[in-house]
């Protein structure tokens, strides 16, 4: 038979009892007997309770109760600093990152789901529910990974401009979820250029305002793999954005430059201006003869400042950055034919930004007949769903 529990006043009542018998002149051992409890629960007792009145021993209880609460108050909070420092290492924006948040913290301070889920601001039916991923998540993945892997260079934005054109009904931030979680590399930012400002407060700017009306060229270096060098000349409409030609060879002067401007002319027309820095091959009497003499304009930027050729540096550190510093060329003639395959991508394929993310040939973009400036969004047809594997 279980021993019964007696409560505090009830113990208290009994002390009192055997007290009174003892002080009748029973023994100690006769009254403990009468209140049917040991000798040795009776000591404990005494030395626990002993002297105290009942109104006493409530009060007692009640400040055990009130400093055993403030002993777990303190231990929760103690417990909820760990759990938000050991959280405090990555920002819990997502119901996911939460929900893995949670189960780490489980699994370390073994503690509850709802504690854990109070702690870092969890619902509760948010975190046991399992997410269900879309259908075709898998085929989503596979295409971003192999334009990704197709297109080392490119961000995840030029790769969701490649997907929508492939027929995929895709956005941006889809893509960018995929992109993080597959552990791809995002390009680096470029440094930000400040604003063409000369000593008198003026700010000079030739802008494009239509396709051939400013041209813009310049020279880049490279190797083959024997290591001797060789040079391109690029040439780009600012406007469209277009690749118009890249000459290469190993060597070229101010008579390679009147060599190759002719036949864009006649292919496309002569340009306004014709944009270009302070090297030799620009600015020898020769080059600006025979450009007047056409009907064009020679637009030279401010000596070391070679910000103020942007379209065309730009072009030429998208071609060093994604194929330059990629290939090795055993020989000239490979040079060149994997170069123009490459202008020829960029051309048509490529998806710039500044274009709403099409590509820089003109018969990809309907320009518009007045303004200047970029061209705007252009909607297009989706193709059927892409087959990538």
């Amino acid at each position: 038979m279980p021993q019964k529990k007696h409560k505090p006043e009830e113990i208290v009542a009994k002390l009192r009892q055997v007290d009174v018998s003892v002080s009748q002149g029973q023994s100690v051992a006769e009254a403990v007997r009468s209140i049917g409890v040991t000798q040795f629960t009776y000591y404990r007792w005494r030395k626990e309770y002993g002297g105290l009145k009942t109104d006493q021993v409530k009060r007692l209880k009640e400040m055990e109760k009130e400093n055993e609460r403030l002993r777990k108050a303190v231990s929760d909070l103690t417990l909820e600093k760990l759990i938000l420092r050991e959280a405090a290492f990555g920002k819990l924006l997502s119901p996911a990152r939460r929900r893995a948040c949670v189960d780490h913290v489980r699994r370390k301070f073994s503690i509850s789901e709802r504690f854990a889920c109070r702690v870092l601001s969890q619902h509760r039916s948010t975190q046991q529910k399992v997410p269900q991923g879309r259908a075709d998540e898998d085929m989503l993945t596979a295409d971003i990974v192999a334009l990704a892997s197709q297109y080392g260079r490119y961000g995840y934005r030029r790769i969701a401009a490649l997907l929508r054109d492939a027929g995929w009904a895709v956005n941006v931030k889809r893509v960018e979820r995929i992109w993080r979680r597959e552990g791809l590399k995002v390009p680096q930012k470029q440094p930000k250029k400040s604003r063409l400002w000369l000593n008198d407060g003026s700010c000079i700017r030739l802008r494009p305002e239509r396709p051939n009306h400013v041209w813009s060229y310049d020279f880049v270096e490279s190797r083959t793999h024997d290591g001797r060098k060789f040079r391109m000349l690029n040439v780009i409409d600012e406007f469209t954005r277009e690749c118009l030609a890249i000459r290469i060879d190993r060597k070229l002067n101010s008579a390679a430059v009147i060599d190759v401007l002719p036949d864009l002319f006649i292919l496309r027309g002569v340009p306004g201006h014709v944009r270009s820095d302070n090297g030799p091959e620009f600015i020898a009497k020769a080059v600006r003869d025979w450009i007047a003499a056409v009907g064009a304009k020679t637009a030279f930027i401010e000596p070391g400042s070679p910000w103020e050729n942007g379209y065309c540096e730009s072009f030429n550190s998208k071609l060093r950055d994604e194929l330059l510093n990629g290939e090795i060329f055993h020989s000239l003639a490979e040079a060149r034919v994997v170069i123009e395959a490459w202008r020829v991508h960029y051309n048509t394929v490529w998806p710039h930004s500044s274009l709403s993310y099409r590509p820089p040939a003109p018969e990809a973009v309907l320009w518009p007949s007045r303004g200047s400036g970029s061209p705007p969004p252009q909607a297009t047809a989706l193709a059927p769903r892409p087959v990538m594997h």
